[in-house]
């Protein structure tokens, strides 16, 4: 299968590092063209400079802007009026004990994780149904369907990117827009890596020793029994945004290594 997306614009959302960086270089390198996006100018300018290391042939610009506000989302919009394809990467995470989550973290959550993506979504996909052709996802998680109890508040972020994504999929019915949701395990991405090694640095103990005790003791339903690569989780958005997933549609696409021990 070759994915040919020469002609495509797309926007990724929070892609200057980790799985939004990873699915900015696989649809750069299908033939899409690539807006990324980051919170500060360095971000995006260092993320661009990269891949155009990697992929000289890459048309990428970039946007910086705090997508977890209404201003923010609208200056994306303002500098990117219209795309083909949508990837609602951006997010934050974090464990923390349930009783120690004030409201203004459960409204930090809400408003970058849930909120950057019904907004951005809510603007392009008029343009998508206009044009009778576009491809919108959501990055959620496992963490959705698996709530995990030290980290309750994203969670809920995750579950209701699902809820989002199907309802939205069945609002599109009958045209050439697809809406999907991915499904990512842990991930070595910059923020999950980061949080290991300060682990790992407190402990005295190596990285990859931290990473196998999370998964033994966090994920041990993993199949694969490791953390996924962001370049793993990209190659699922890349085919989700292709035109060869046409019949793909308000699908939760699981690339979390079997975790979830259901058959659906």
């Amino acid at each position: 299968m070759k994915i040919d997306l020469r002609g495509k614009h797309a926007i990724i959302t929070g892609s200057t590092a980790g799985i939004g960086y990873a699915i900015a270089e696989g649809l750069a390198n299908a033939g899409a063209e690539i807006v990324v996006t980051g919170r500060t100018q360095q971000r995006v300018d260092d993320a661009i400079a990269a891949l155009k290391k990697r992929l000289p042939e890459a048309r990428a610009t970039g946007v910086a802007a705090d997508l977890g506000t209404a201003e923010g989302c609208q200056a994306l919009i303002d500098q990117q009026p219209e795309t083909d394809i949508l990837i609602n990467n951006v997010g934050i995470f974090g464990p923390q004990d349930f009783f120690d989550v004030d409201d203004a973290t459960w409204q930090q959550f809400f408003d970058v994780n849930i909120m950057s993506a019904v907004r951005l979504s809510r603007h392009y996909a008029k343009g998508m149904r206009e044009r009778d052709w576009g491809r919108i996802q959501f990055v959620s998680s496992e963490s959705g369907i698996n709530i995990p109890s030290e980290m309750v508040h994203y969670g809920m972020t995750k579950s209701a990117l699902l809820s989002i994504s199907r309802g939205l999929a069945k609002v599109l019915s009958g045209t050439q827009v697809t809406v999907n949701a991915i499904l990512p395990g842990p991930t070595r991405s910059e923020g999950v890596l980061n949080m290991l090694s300060d682990i790992a640095q407190k402990e005295g103990i190596s990285q990859q020793e931290v990473e196998a005790r999370f998964v033994k003791e966090n994920r041990p339903s993993s199949i694969i029994q490791r953390l996924a690569t962001p370049e793993e989780v990209a190659h699922m958005s890349v085919y989700a945004a292709s035109p060869q997933a046409s019949a793909t549609t308000g699908a939760a696409l699981r690339v979390e290594g079997g975790i979830v021990d259901t058959l659906t």
